[in-house]
């Protein structure tokens, strides 16, 4: 018998309300920012600390993609590899960061907890995916992986923000619900269903897995999710965030999607210095639109001044790569050109390690 496709989406959906429901808390209180429009037509949504016009301490304005003999391409700055001997930090933190491609990481924590930082395997969820490749859209390579063991340890899965490049159900359902998983305001109705235990943090909301203090911090972004092109119904209905993991007296922040704004001064008042930065140095650059872009993505010369900001004893940088998206890039590597290029013309202070995907550092 044949079976249309209208149909079996009808069956899917049906199996998929059947589902067991997911358990869900919101950590938030009187020490916590929730950054809601109190009145106007964007009551209820959610917004950035520090809107309106910004400034930037450092521009690169001209040859900001110099080659570099560091990296070694098949074509271009295409397809690349970091070849260079690298100075590992002696930190004693007891994180070992492992990058799996684009915000992708798993982290080690010194006393031995699993987390990971934004796993996305595949580039979208069905059925976007099918709609993206009839309209003949630039797939991603997949980055790194996790294995089968990494998947059976892993003790929490922390979400940046519901775009697509950070949020994948289709990964979330591979994990499984062993793990917990936090996520900004907002997010849990993104999730699928089946029993997933889900927290949702305010800004500045603190909550613990065993030792391990995880602090959901600010960033300077936006939140959609759309199905249909250009249609954003749900724009900024849920937050987006950053995270600091503290263990030890060491901190390890992953700075989420965000541009530059004065959120990094705030984070480094409010927790001290930081140990390992992981910081977004991608997806800044459109001729269409430059200033909106830099806006919400933070160039290699923002997120080293953010890094110096925030005092950070080594920054590893991300969103480039073989697996990254290329949204609002030059090519897979033009944002670590950059990167090299502008910190030295920045004379930057804040040491620097850089992996290409699958590799791993202990700090």
């Amino acid at each position: 018998m044949k079976i249309s496709t209208f149909s079996l989406l009808i069956v899917s959906a049906l199996l998929t309300a059947c589902g067991t429901a997911n358990h869900i808390e919101r950590i938030a209180g009187p020490d916590t920012v929730v950054p809601l429009h109190k009145d106007g037509e964007r009551k209820g949504r959610f917004h950035n600390l520090y809107p309106g016009k910004k400034t930037y301490p450092t521009t690169c304005e001209n040859d900001c993609y110099p080659s570099s003999t560091h990296l070694q391409c098949e074509e271009g700055s295409e397809n690349c590899q970091y070849i260079a001997e690298q100075v590992i930090p002696k930190l004693n933190t007891g994180y070992t960061v492992r990058w799996l491609g684009h915000a992708g990481f798993t982290i080690s924590t010194p006393n031995a907890q699993q987390v990971v930082f934004d796993p996305v395997k595949e580039q979208f969820d069905s059925p976007v995916a099918l709609g993206f490749k009839l309209a003949g859209g630039i797939y991603r390579k997949p980055g790194a992986w996790l294995n089968k063991q990494e998947f059976e340890n892993i003790d929490a899965v922390l979400y940046s923000h519901i775009h697509y490049d950070h949020f994948n159900k289709a990964n979330i359902k591979e994990i499984g619900n062993k793990p917990r998983y936090l996520t900004p305001l907002g997010m849990a109705d993104n999730f699928p269903t089946g029993e997933f235990n889900i927290s949702e943090m305010a800004w500045y909301a603190k909550t613990n897995i065993d030792d391990l203090v995880i602090n959901a911090v600010p960033a300077h972004h936006f939140s959609a999710r759309v199905l249909v092109p250009f249609i954003y119904e749900d724009h900024d209905k849920d937050l987006w965030n950053g995270w600091l993991l503290e263990q030890n007296g060491k901190t390890l922040f992953f700075a989420g999607d965000t541009g530059y704004s004065k959120h990094f001064k705030d984070i480094q008042q409010k927790y001290g210095d930081v140990d390992i930065c992981l910081m977004p140095i991608a997806s800044y650059y459109s001729k269409e639109s430059p200033n909106w872009y830099r806006n919400v993505h933070t160039t290699p010369e923002d997120a080293l001044n953010a890094a110096q900001e925030l005092n950070c004893k080594v920054m590893i940088p991300w969103g480039y790569g073989n697996s990254s998206w290329k949204m609002g890039d030059h090519s897979s590597h033009s944002a670590l050109l950059r990167l090299l290029h502008m910190y030295t013309k920045m004379d930057s202070k804040v040491p620097l390690y850089i992996l290409s995907e699958g590799e791993s550092i202990s700090l």
